[in-house]
């Protein structure tokens, strides 16, 4: 997929990135939960989450795009609280400039906190279009055994920043911030 074509309404992604040269994203462990946070209040209008999985130099989410009249209000509302100027940005990208609004703001946020300077994050983020169900069934169990697969812990249902818990209360992937 073409990583500057818009984020499709009422579509499943498989989203992911790292940090630059493979640097940590998350220094200490406090950090997890505040990009979960950040990506509350950036994605969670736009997007719906369906798994997460936080690693220490690299993450993975499984989303599905909001339909086109939430995205529009969404844009629409921006325009109105001055966040965007209207005519300079394309309410097609409104998905992936949320994305662009999480990394900048946690990237500025991690800059403080330990004294860097620059990019955190690469760019463009990866993402790959969910296209049939069993895609979507082993994208799911993909991203919750990532921790057990880079040896971070020897049972990925161990690993506390993940959504696997949340899907086996059946609660909301959030209530476990």
């Amino acid at each position: 997929m073409n990583l500057n074509s818009p984020l499709l309404p009422e579509t499943f992604y498989h989203i992911y990135n790292r940090g630059i040269n493979g640097e940590d994203l998350f220094k200490q462990e406090r950090n997890y939960n505040y990009f979960l946070s950040k990506y509350i209040i950036y994605l969670e209008p736009v997007v719906e989450t369906y798994a997460y999985c936080l690693l220490k130099n690299h993450f993975h989410l499984l989303i599905r795009v909001k339909d086109i009249d939430t995205l529009y209000n969404f844009f629409i509302e921006q325009i109105r609280n001055k966040e965007i100027k209207q005519g300079l940005h394309n309410p097609d990208f409104i998905v992936s400039k949320q994305f662009a609004k999480l990394f900048s703001s946690y990237t500025q946020s991690i800059n403080i906190a330990t004294n860097r300077s620059g990019s955190l994050i690469e760019t463009p983020f990866k993402r790959i279009e969910v296209k049939n169900e069993t895609y979507l069934t082993n994208l799911i169990w993909y991203i919750h055994n990532n921790p057990q697969k880079h040896g971070f812990v020897n049972d990925f249902r161990d690993y506390p920043h993940s959504s696997y818990q949340a899907h086996l209360s059946n609660r909301m992937v959030w209530e476990f911030c």
